[in-house]
């Protein structure tokens, strides 16, 4: 029987009113709630976290953060400056990083200087209100043994050196 029906030749012509063609559904209302169904809210405020031990160098600091909620976070923007006791420190010139990562290292800083640093959360939607503020204190530079004053006898040496920093260093440690 499936031979002979497919023998035969099917007249498969559909009619269609002509309005049925000219027709326009209009899906607008239905964009707008699925656009405001995917919709994601800003970012709540990152947490800057305290500088962590061996995480500064004379020039450069890695700063890490996080955050306490599952928002949707493309980038982060991380700004500082260095910390001055003068009255204008305000005036002082800010820097910002776009940032992918919860780290990021800062490079060409000033060595035994405080940098005050603060990040915010950037999605489709907007910038979350930036952390609280950080000090982070890049580390010494290395003292200057002044060669021309080293003493040494049996039991004993004299060695002095000089700070090359502006700010004050607490201490040295001396190995031999």
């Amino acid at each position: 029987r499936l031979e002979e029906f497919l023998k035969k030749e099917v007249d498969l012509e559909l009619s269609m009113l002509p309005d049925f063609e000219e027709r326009v559904i209009d899906f607008s209302e239905v964009e707008q709630l699925m656009n405001s169904i995917n919709t994601i809210p800003a970012p709540c405020a990152p947490v800057i976290n305290p500088q962590a031990p061996n995480a500064a160098t004379g020039t450069s600091l890695r700063v890490c953060w996080g955050l306490f909620s599952d928002d949707t976070v493309e980038s982060y923007q991380l700004c500082y400056k260095p910390v001055s006791n003068e009255m204008h420190s305000d005036e002082q010139a800010e820097h910002a990083l776009k940032v992918k990562e919860t780290y990021c290292t800062i490079t060409n800083l000033l060595p035994n200087t405080q940098y005050e640093f603060w990040v915010s959360a950037l999605n489709a939607s907007g910038i979350s209100p930036p952390s609280e503020r950080a000090v982070y204190v890049t580390a010494p530079s290395p003292p200057t043994i002044k060669s021309k004053k080293i003493r040494s006898c049996e039991n004993a040496a004299l060695v002095c050196w000089e700070s090359r920093d502006v700010n004050p260093v607490d201490s040295y440690t001396v190995e031999l």
